[in-house]
C-alpha cells in the first residue's frame, strides 16, 4: 500500500482554491506558538483562520496560559491579526486525566498520546460543525516526534463522525519544521521541551538527566 502524501494533497487543494478564487474558513487546532508559526504563515494567504487553542493535556495552568499568551503575541507581531482570529475554548485538565487513567506509564507516542490527539481533535471537529467552518485541521503534524499518519487517521475518523471536512497535513514537509524553528528564533518564542502533560514532562526530565550523566 502506498503511503499517502498529505503535503501533495494539500498543495493540490490550495492550487484549486486559488484557481476558483475561494477562501474557505478554517478552524485550526493549535498546541503552541512554535508549532503554529509556520502553519499560520503557510495557510493564512489561502484560508480565513480561526484558532482553537484546546489543550487540556497541559497540566499546569501557568504553562497553559503562558503558551496561549505567546501564541497571541506571535499572531499580533507577525501581522496576522487581520487574517487570524481566536475562538473561545475551555481549559479542563481533569477531562484529560480521566481519559488517560490507567495509561500513566505509557511511553511517549503510545496509546496515551493517541487518546490525547483524539480528545483535542474531537473537540475541534465539534466546534467546526457548530461554527459552520469549511475545514478543521491541527498543527500537531509539524512535530517530527509525532506520527502524522496516525493524527490524520484520527482527524478523518472524526470528520466522518461529525460530518465536517478535515484538512489532512504533514506540516513538517517542505522544511516546515525548520521554518518553525527560524520563526521561533526571529520572534523569540517560548519553546517548551515537552508536549504538555505531566507524564510527558517527567519523560523529558528523565531524558535530560540521562543526557547530562
Amino acid at each position: 500500500m502506498n503511503k499517502r502524501n498529505y503535503q501533495k494533497e494539500m498543495d493540490a487543494l490550495i492550487e484549486r482554491l486559488v484557481s476558483e478564487g475561494r477562501r474557505p474558513r478554517l478552524l485550526l487546532h493549535v498546541c503552541c506558538a512554535v508549532c503554529a508559526s509556520y502553519v499560520l504563515e503557510y495557510l493564512s494567504p489561502y484560508f480565513d483562520i480561526t484558532i482553537a487553542y484546546y489543550n487540556p493535556n497541559i497540566t499546569e495552568e501557568s504553562e497553559y496560559r503562558y503558551r496561549l499568551s505567546e501564541l497571541e503575541r506571535y499572531v499580533r507581531e507577525a501581522g496576522l491579526s487581520d487574517r487570524v482570529g481566536f475562538t473561545e475554548v475551555e481549559y479542563d485538565p481533569e477531562s484529560f486525566f480521566e481519559l488517560v487513567r490507567g495509561r500513566e506509564d505509557d511511553r511517549e507516542g503510545g496509546m496515551r498520546c493517541s487518546l490525547c490527539f483524539e480528545q483535542r481533535l474531537g473537540y475541534t471537529a465539534a466546534l467546526c460543525k457548530e461554527g459552520g467552518y469549511d475545514y478543521f485541521a491541527t498543527t500537531l503534524t509539524i512535530s517530527p516526534l509525532k506520527n502524522a499518519a496516525r493524527i490524520n487517521e484520527i482527524g478523518e475518523k472524526l470528520a466522518a463522525y461529525y460530518s465536517v471536512n478535515y484538512l489532512g497535513s504533514d506540516f513538517k514537509k517542505k522544511e516546515g519544521y525548520k521554518r518553525s524553528i527560524e520563526l521561533s528564533k526571529q520572534y523569540d518564542l517560548y519553546r517548551q521541551n515537552y508536549c504538555g502533560c505531566v507524564f510527558s514532562a517527567k519523560e523529558a526530565e528523565n531524558r535530560d538527566r540521562s543526557t547530562a550523566d
